[in-house]
Order: structure tokens, then sequence, then C-alpha cells
């Protein structure tokens, strides 16, 4: 197998530096960005593996000249070493109601591990298939003990429990995101709950999945904010992977 990593991206392209795909003699997995960028790194790598070459470059402006108009220019470095991905971010999902379930589903092909968790059994089990979750009486341990880049999502039944275990995530520094479900009332009234025991809110995001639409359906709302979601661990991963512009 060759790996092909884009070491660098400059201007408009596709994906950004620390993209990767393995490539074999009849398979790929992952991708650099698709279109002719990755015709021709699939190409080359696959002349390297006939050839027995152990590393290659790629320095491939992307123009008209091969059939592709983001116009930014992409470096590449093929070898053999085995792949070594960053580990997705973990999701942990707190609370396994409609809305709950719903955005565990949404964030299920989407590069992060998303983690369904309630102290309530018959809510976990309606979860769909492939799902991951887990049952608990102390969810606000899980916070504690989860990784840093983590997500925190609270959704559950019970307002005073989604307000201990949003004051338990705001504690630590280094949960890229954190999102309790809600409306501007219930956020006003977290507001004064975390100022009276020294808690700074801002860092919370609520309502989460804002949108215009006002639409409250559960996966509409999931959509919403499992976009909102990725795009803030985007920005938060941004600076592993500087791209050159």
């Amino acid at each position: 197998m060759i790996r092909v990593r884009v070491i660098s991206a400059k201007g408009s392209t596709p994906r950004d530096a620390g993209a990767q795909m393995l490539v074999g003699p009849d398979q790929v997995s992952g991708t650099i960005g698709g279109g002719q960028l990755e015709y021709m790194a699939i190409d080359r790598a696959r002349q390297m593996l006939k050839r027995n070459e152990a590393t290659a470059e790629m320095d491939i402006p992307l123009g008209p000249e091969i059939g592709q108009c983001c116009g930014g220019r992409v470096k590449l470095a093929l070898d053999r070493a085995p792949a070594t991905p960053e580990p997705l971010p973990d999701v942990l999902i707190f609370g396994a109601g409609h809305v709950g379930r719903a955005l565990a589903l949404a964030l299920q092909p989407l590069p992060v591990t998303a983690t369904l968790i309630d102290q309530r059994a018959e809510e976990l089990a309606l979860a769909d298939p492939g799902i991951a979750t887990k049952m608990t009486a102390l969810p606000e341990a899980e916070i504690r003990a989860a990784g840093s880049g983590s997500a925190i999502l609270i959704l559950t039944h019970d307002h005073a429990l989604d307000f201990l275990l949003a004051a338990e995530a705001l504690a630590r520094s280094d949960l890229p995101y954190i999102g309790m479900i809600g409306s501007a009332t219930k956020r006003a009234q977290f507001t004064r709950f975390a100022r009276a025991r020294d808690i700074d809110p801002a860092r919370l995001v609520c309502p989460i999945g804002a949108n215009t639409t006002r639409d409250k359906r559960p996966a509409v709302i999931a959509a919403f904010t499992a976009t909102e979601l990725v795009s803030q661990l985007a920005l938060s991963s941004s600076k592993k992977y500087p791209c050159d512009s």
C-alpha cells in the first residue's frame, strides 16, 4: 500500500494539509479531494507499487491544464510508511431522547466517534443499530474522563442535570465544543446559575444548531447541530495542519 499525504495546500484546494489516503493495486481508502488531482495521485501510487519505489513527491497546480478549476496548488508526499491518521474526536451526547438519537444518527457518517449516554436503558434501546451507547448513573463522570479535544452535547430530559453537566464541561479548558439544547430563556437561566458559581458561561453554545428555519423536528435540529459541531472541531484542529494561503 502507498500512503498519499497532502503536505502543502496553497490557495483554493479540495482538502487541507494533513489529508491522506491509502492506495493499493485495486483499492483506495480515504480521499485527498477527488477529481483529477486524486486520479493523478492514484496513478502515481500504482506506478510506485509496480516499480517498487519507496517514496515520491508531486507538486500539482489545480488549474485548467489538469481539468480542475480550484486555482490552488497542492504538494503530495507518497511513501510506503503505515498510515497514522489522527484519531477521530470523541463526541459525547448526553440524553437519548428524540433529538439525542437523531443527532447520534446524523453524526454516524462524519469524522467523529459519537457515544450516546443516558441513565435510561429503555431510551438507549431505541437508538439505531451501530450507534455506540452507554448507560450510567453518573454522567458527569463521563465528562471528567473525556479525552482532551472531545465535544460535549447536552440534551437530557432534566434541566437541572443539563446545568450540572454544562458546568462540569465548562470547568475544562480543553473541550472545543460544549453545546446544550434549549432556548434563549434557558441560556439566560444557565448564565445566572453559572455566574453564581463563578463559572464563565461564554463558551457554552445554547441553543445548539441555531438556524433561521425555526424547524423543531429532531432530524432538522440534528442536521444543523452536526454542521455546527463539525465546523467548530475543524477550526480547533486547523492549528495542527495549517494551510498556506
